[in-house]
């Protein structure tokens, strides 16, 4: 008599659950690049993501806008500055990007 075991789609998954992306057994993290529209907060700017696509019918190019609150710990981001955001852990509400680096800083006057 020989005995049969039972193997399902769900264990065998189980097994091959690893992330995609992985490097140094991190994930890598979503970086986007916008410009500061506002620093008013403490430890917080907003930055604006634009993001450029093609309308499906009439190929017109059509930029859309999005806004990120962003952690900013020595409150160094100005309007204008060109940063680099990574997203992180919840913050706060609506805080879930931390600011990397200030890639262009805009023209102080």
């Amino acid at each position: 008599m020989t005995e049969v075991t039972a193997t399902t789609t769900t264990d065998l998954a189980s097994h091959d659950a690893a992330p995609d992306a992985v490097i140094g057994g991190q994930a890598v993290r979503t970086q986007k690049v916008g410009r500061v529209v506002s620093d008013k907060m403490e430890k917080t700017v907003v930055v604006a993501v634009d993001s450029v696509r093609r309308h499906p019918l009439y190929r017109k190019r059509i930029t859309r806008t999005s806004k990120f609150l962003a952690h900013d710990e020595e409150n160094r981001c100005k309007p204008g500055d060109v940063v680099r955001i990574e997203e992180t852990r919840p913050l706060s509400k609506r805080k879930r990007w931390i600011v990397r680096e200030i890639v262009q800083q805009a023209i102080r006057i």
